[in-house]
């Protein structure tokens, strides 16, 4: 193991570590930003995964020197769906903060008890 993928194995930690430490935070922005992290990490692992970097691939270039282009695809394909699903994330967090005025995820919605009849209200 070189001193890159040493360095982005210690990025990795850090960045998962930051993550899941913060999805385990009740405010649900802080989940989402857990998210995020680990969504960073998920990115920097299929880097580190494609192996050395080699040259841009073009036509008529060495074959063997270039880059592999599947793990840039992979990446930037998991960089479309983290951020297709921080978006549903931060629009569920601003309909809870809407709804019951906190950021605290640990709030019970009125309504939604056990044994809460939903038409009892109307």
């Amino acid at each position: 193991m070189n001193a890159t993928n040493l360095t982005l194995a210690l990025v990795v930690g850090v960045l998962t570590a930051g993550g899941v430490q913060l999805l385990l935070q009740r405010e649900m922005l802080r989940v989402v930003l857990g998210f995020v992290l680990l969504g960073h990490a998920a990115n920097v692992v299929l880097l580190v995964s494609g192996g050395p970097a080699g040259e841009a691939p073009e036509a008529g270039g060495p074959v063997a020197e270039s880059a592999d282009p599947l793990v840039q695809a992979m990446v930037l394909t998991a960089i479309v769906i983290t951020f297709a699903v921080t978006a549903l994330l931060l629009a569920l967090t601003y309909r809870h903060d809407v709804l019951l005025g906190t950021d605290d995820s640990t709030t019970p919605i009125q309504g939604a008890e056990p044994g809460h009849d939903a038409g009892e209200g109307a």
